[in-house]
């Protein structure tokens, strides 16, 4: 019996991976664990609840209790010597394809990631063997193939986007691109609202897709019950893409009052990624785009100031691969958010709370709460009173899993 793998829909992909590599109630996931001796962030509260402890099971948070509490039978105690637990991150807009790269993001404390287009559903692939438990995480919310009108090398994806050659323009070439990413296991869809910004030959500004395309896109995906993300840096793109129904707006460089006043009336949460557009004034970039990155970056300074003045929901997003040598990483977004203005509380709930609710996860996941999954970072030091303290991870847990783990630093 022969298997149509490029016709596997999404249950039947998870349901063919668990059975190939096992249920997610095994091995580490199945540890009783207590973290004992933390401060607590929770991700909800304004205030750090001192000398707790949390008890894990199964991938869940089950208990907080007080320090002096006891610790129930059979459970493994990880001391937190007096550090600061707090959710864990969550990157909104990236392209992880690789399990070294997901590793790397778990390594800097994300938890939960949403891809915002690979080559080829190496995010769907990577979400299952989360969701198996053959990888501690991060968790994925898969958007698959991106759709735009030039497929490029990812049209080799699947053979049934070969008849998308010569562009992704039409109603019906729109709705085919998102079924087929629908049915290879795409959680999300990522959609176009206007040209790049990191290359020299496009204007950020200029509208790619038109309102009516994009609510093709976005009919074909709510059907198949998933939202859509949109790129777009101009306001035009923007503005046609928060009226066809975006879920949100990535970058939003160019984005005017009027248009942000629209998304927070509408509950369109922005997307910054300004870690990346920052990257741009580096000399690694070409002379022509440093120079429109001075220009740039100060704009997206202004509108995410602006957008935070207005209650526009502000998730966080570092739009990389999780490479080696990049440094973009949602730690340093979200000291970039609070450099520009936001308090650390509203920079850390950015990178928790708001983002997990964007990703349909805020029942699941970015606090830490009993019923929760168990997705924490350890850090040294009051993340609200420095938001550096992201920077250096001393435990990362995730889906109750000890991913990290970096202390005791002294030997016993």
């Amino acid at each position: 019996m022969k298997l149509n793998l490029i016709r596997l829909t999404a249950p039947f992909l998870c349901l063919l991976v668990i059975v190939l590599f096992g249920n997610t109630a095994h091995g580490d996931q199945q540890k009783l664990i207590a973290l004992t001796n933390a401060h607590i962030f929770n991700g909800s509260d304004h205030q750090i609840f001192e000398d707790r402890t949390v008890l894990v099971s199964d991938g869940i948070i089950r208990r907080i209790i007080d320090a002096g509490d006891e610790i129930p039978a059979g459970y493994e105690v990880v001391d937190c010597e007096g550090n600061y637990l707090m959710p864990g991150l969550i990157d909104a807009h990236t392209h992880v394809d690789s399990l070294e790269n997901a590793r790397r993001a778990l390594e800097s404390g994300v938890t939960t990631l949403r891809t915002a287009g690979v080559p080829a559903y190496q995010d769907v692939a990577l979400a299952a063997m989360a969701k198996a438990g053959k990888i501690a995480g991060p968790d994925v919310v898969a958007a698959g193939v991106y759709v735009t009108p030039n497929l490029e090398e990812s049209i080799l994806a699947d053979p049934r986007l070969a008849r998308l050659a010569d562009g992704v323009y039409s109603d019906d070439d729109l709705r085919h691109l998102v079924r087929v990413n629908l049915e290879r296991g795409a959680t999300v869809i990522k959609t176009r609202g206007t040209e790049r910004a990191g290359r020299a030959d496009t204007d950020p500004r200029e509208q790619v897709y038109t309102r009516h395309q994009l609510e093709v896109v976005i009919d074909e995906a709510t059907k198949g019950g998933v939202p859509v993300m949109v790129h777009a840096h101009g306001d035009e793109g923007a503005r046609a893409a928060v009226l066809a129904g975006a879920a949100s707006i990535e970058h939003g460089s160019y984005l005017e009052a009027e248009t942000l006043e629209l998304m927070k009336a509408r509950g369109t949460f922005l997307v910054p990624t300004y870690i990346t557009m920052f990257e741009m004034l580096e000399e690694q970039y070409e002379g022509a785009l440093r120079a429109r990155g001075t220009y740039m970056v100060p704009r997206l300074e202004k509108v995410i100031q602006m957008a935070h003045e207005m209650g526009v929901r502000i998730a966080t997003g570092a739009d990389n691969y999780y490479e080696k040598q990049s440094i973009n990483r949602i730690s340093l977004e979200v000291w970039h958010l609070n450099r520009l203005g936001l308090t650390p509380f509203e920079a850390l709930q950015a990178a928790t709370v708001n983002s997990a609710e964007l990703l349909g996860l805020g029942h699941q996941t970015g606090q830490i709460s009993t019923g929760f999954e168990a997705d924490m970072i350890l850090i040294p030091s009051n993340p609200l009173e420095d938001v550096a303290a992201l920077q250096d991870i001393l435990l990362v847990i995730s889906n109750g899993r000890m991913a990290v783990k970096r202390i005791p630093f002294a030997k016993r």
